[in-house]
């Protein structure tokens, strides 16, 4: 597999999405490069470009920003206005028509619920709130209310009609959460609303899920760094060449809560309703953007042996899993990582973007 998989990489230059949509325009002169940022989904989202014309870099990132906003607004579960946040309070009333994106996105996630054992579970949200108040108010959520909320939890409770576009939720109080798949794919709809305008040298980041088009001017890929799980130990990840590609790392380097000497992840298993608790963080290289989003939350909860054979069952999937250890750092790559361009680790310049948790 790694054989075929390197000889694929070099003729395809590591283009796991294909050549995406639009045509790059005849230039008027040498590219220049734009950076644009503003903040949504409450994270920074960052669209660096180049382009020879001014006025058509700043259009694009305009609707492609626009495009970013637009998902929030259906995807948002903090928004009580949202259209997740509306199907969510119509659960035990049958089935409702949701919009394209947000049908796309359920059905992604119930895909990869199925994929994984219902490991990633867009109905997570009950049990989800009670952590979100764990970690504000530094107390491990009561037994009794995590085991009524479990009984709200199952993507099979979830019944998707693609004819119809209509997503039921068959349980009065269940409710949705995808946040570990929303950003990822805002990023991919942005990153395909600059292609459709011409704009092909791109790259759109959200927080730590990264979406790349083709690369920069003279160089080979944008150049992606990958978060140490733990920045005090002296394990550096590599820095990844990474164009027409998404890149993805979960983890609960940044988003925790101690609790009676306890570390409690942010990222929830909807098995067990407990927060993860393995220092760790795992980086996904997939053809786009929700996929990478998906898969790094999912291989996470799951463990190295388990989480790295699913990325190694996913298409054009690549994966790096770090876990902290007594011992230091120990780290496990899925079988086509090594085959995912490196930049030179002795180049000094900055890298593009940080794809962390």
């Amino acid at each position: 597999m790694g054989a075929t998989f390197a000889a694929w990489l070099v003729m395809s230059a590591w283009i796991p999405g294909g050549q995406g949509r639009g045509q790059d325009p005849k230039p008027a002169g040498p590219p220049m490069r734009f950076e644009f940022t503003e903040v949504h989904m409450a994270s920074p989202f960052q669209i660096v470009l180049y382009s020879t014309d001014a006025a058509a870099a700043r259009r694009a990132s305009r609707a492609a920003f626009d495009r970013i906003e637009a998902l929030n607004k259906a995807l948002n579960d903090y928004d009580p206005d949202s259209e997740i946040s509306r199907l969510s309070a119509s659960a035990g009333t049958g089935p409702i028509l949701v919009s394209r994106d947000l049908f796309d996105v359920l059905e992604r996630s119930k895909r990869i619920s199925e994929r994984s054992g219902g490991m990633f579970d867009a109905t997570v949200a009950p049990v989800g709130r009670l952590w979100r108040r764990a970690r504000r108010d530094r107390k491990l959520p009561d037994p009794a209310l995590i085991a009524h909320a479990r009984t709200l939890v199952g993507s099979d409770k979830m019944i998707l009609d693609p004819a119809r576009r209509t997503v039921e939720l068959k349980v009065p109080g269940m409710k949705l959460d995808v946040g570990g798949i929303a950003k990822g794919y805002a990023a991919q709809a942005a990153l395909d609303d600059l292609r459709d305008q011409g704009i092909r040298r791109a790259l759109v980041g959200g927080a730590g899920d990264i979406v790349a088009g083709d690369p920069p001017p003279g160089m080979d890929g944008w150049r992606i760094a990958i978060a140490p799980v733990d920045p005090r130990l002296s394990y550096r990840p590599p820095t990844l060449l990474v164009k027409n590609a998404a890149v993805s790392t979960a983890g609960d380097a940044e988003r925790f809560v101690e609790i009676d000497g306890r570390r409690y992840s942010h990222i929830v298993n909807p098995k067990t309703g407990m927060g993860h608790e393995d220092r760790a963080s795992v980086t996904v290289v997939a053809p786009d953007g929700g996929t990478a989003d998906a898969l790094e939350t999912t291989a996470y909860v799951l463990g190295p042996e388990r989480g790295l054979k699913l990325v190694d069952e996913t298409p054009g999937c690549a994966a790096l899993y770090q876990r902290v250890t007594p011992e230091g750092v120990r780290t496990f790559e899925s079988s086509r990582f090594r085959a995912v361009p490196k930049a030179d680790p002795h180049d000094a310049r900055p890298p593009a973007a940080s794809s962390r948790p």
